[in-house]
């Protein structure tokens, strides 16, 4: 996908998730094809665009970080408002960041539109060797609630241009349910997902467990 100048449509996608997991360089990888390495937290939303080609349609993506707000809990229903679409992000070393999920799914689903397209993604791949959430654990999570899967590294691109791409291009059709691998392509859920309808209030979600995974 290109960039160009004009546009047709405006898209915007939010990034949730635990402080420190990666939402900012994803941003910045995305629109700007940038790493800050030093990047510390700031307080207050921001947001960076890009404009991309989905078909012949071009759409000018604004993409929406919470810039540390959630260590606040001070994130408000106008973040979530007119989102077309949602990363929901963990750290694949942190399997804290992983367990936090549901509440974000919660969160998400209390104030996002019922039509949005929703991506769990594992965040930091380039940090393996230090993984502490199973790749199918998480995507077995995904599963079973019928979100897009992909696990990226914003330091070194894997992943990202996909993962956004996915999301935006599902905003008008496209499986719920599927997966990136680290190497590459998409997979089918195991099962169809679950219908989802308007967004639950209390709804609660639980994680999956891998087997001799020992985590919750």
């Amino acid at each position: 996908m290109g960039a160009v100048e004009d546009y047709n449509f405006v898209f915007k996608v939010v990034l949730v998730g635990e402080s420190g997991v990666g939402k900012t360089n994803l941003l910045s990888r995305f629109t700007r094809n940038e790493f800050n390495h030093d990047s510390r937290t700031t307080i207050g939303v921001e947001f960076s665009t890009r404009t991309v080609l989905l078909g012949t349609a071009a759409v000018k993506a604004q993409i929406w970080d919470t810039a540390g707000l959630e260590r606040y809990r001070a994130i408000t229903s106008a973040y979530y408002r007119g989102a077309v679409g949602a990363l929901v992000v963990f750290d694949i070393t942190k399997h804290q960041t992983y367990e936090a999920v549901e509440r974000w799914l919660k969160e998400l689903y209390d104030h996002a539109e019922a039509t949005i397209v929703v991506m769990l993604v594992g965040n930091k791949t380039d940090l393996a060797q230090a993984r502490e959430v199973p790749a199918e654990e998480a995507k077995m999570f995904a599963d079973s609630k019928g979100l897009l899967f992909a696990e990226t590294s914003a330091l070194d691109s894997t992943n990202v241009e996909q993962a956004f791409e996915t999301v935006l291009k599902g905003r008008c059709s496209g499986p719920r349910g599927a997966s990136l691998s680290e190497a590459g392509g998409f997979m089918p859920p195991r099962e169809p997902p679950p219908t989802r309808g308007p967004p639950r209030h209390g709804a609660s979600f639980s994680l999956s467990r891998s087997p001799g995974s020992g985590r919750v």
